[in-house]
Parts: C-alpha cells; sequence; structure tokens
C-alpha cells in the first residue's frame, strides 16, 4: 500500500480598487485583520490584512498607484488616483521583512463578519 499525500494550496485571494485601475491577487489564509486607529487609517476605515510583500501580485501596472507618506514615511500607503480608493500598503516590518498591509474592504468575495478583528491603538504610537 503506498502512502500519498495532497499538497495543501494556499488560497489566492482577487482585489480591487472601485474602478478597477489597481486590481491584485494576494495568497494566504485570511484569519484576522487589523483595525487602526490611527490619523490615516481611521479616516480610511479599512481592515487591513498583513502578508509578506511577496505575496502579493499587482494585475496591474504598479504605476497606476499613487502612494502617500506621512509621520515617519515608513508606510507607503498606495491609493487610486481616479477613484481614490486604498487597497494596500508597503513597508519593512521590524526584522526587515517587505510586507503588505492588504485592505480586506478590497478584496472580493469574503464575509468580513466572519473574520476577527483585533483593535490597534495606532493613535497613541
Amino acid at each position: 500500500m503506498t502512502n500519498s499525500t495532497t499538497p495543501i494550496s494556499t488560497p489566492t485571494h482577487t482585489g480591487s480598487c472601485h474602478c478597477g485601475r489597481i486590481a491584485f491577487e494576494v495568497q494566504g489564509e485570511i484569519d484576522s485583520a487589523l483595525a487602526c486607529n490611527c490619523s490615516i487609517c481611521s479616516r480610511k476605515g479599512s481592515l487591513l490584512w498583513f502578508v509578506p510583500r511577496s505575496s502579493l501580485r499587482l494585475k496591474t501596472p504598479e504605476d497606476d498607484a499613487a502612494t502617500y507618506t506621512f509621520n515617519k514615511h515608513h508606510i507607503r500607503h498606495r491609493f487610486c488616483p481616479v477613484c481614490g480608493m486604498h487597497p494596500y500598503g508597503e513597508a519593512t516590518d521590524p526584522k526587515g521583512n517587505a510586507v503588505a498591509a492588504i485592505n480586506l474592504r478590497c478584496v472580493d468575495g469574503i464575509d468580513l463578519a466572519a473574520i476577527p478583528v483585533q483593535q490597534f491603538d495606532g493613535k497613541s504610537v
């Protein structure tokens, strides 16, 4: 008798800004979200899911996304200059790893109510 195992595949999610000018695929299991109360996140109302930057693949040209930085200029907030949506951000974590913060409100076909949300006090950082 042979023992075969079926590899477990990592889910791939699609998403975009409102007008579709910025579209992406991201691989990973969405197991939690972060709601930050800093000055920009509280205004955007985004729910963030952090993944290695290598898990995010843009389906549209990177130059189609505009970039906004503020405060310490560590996070590149990426947004669509046409519709104004903010599908993701990019930064480096404390260990030097490139990460992406995916706005789960821009991901297709997920049940946001089923995802546990952790509150983060970015206002005090």
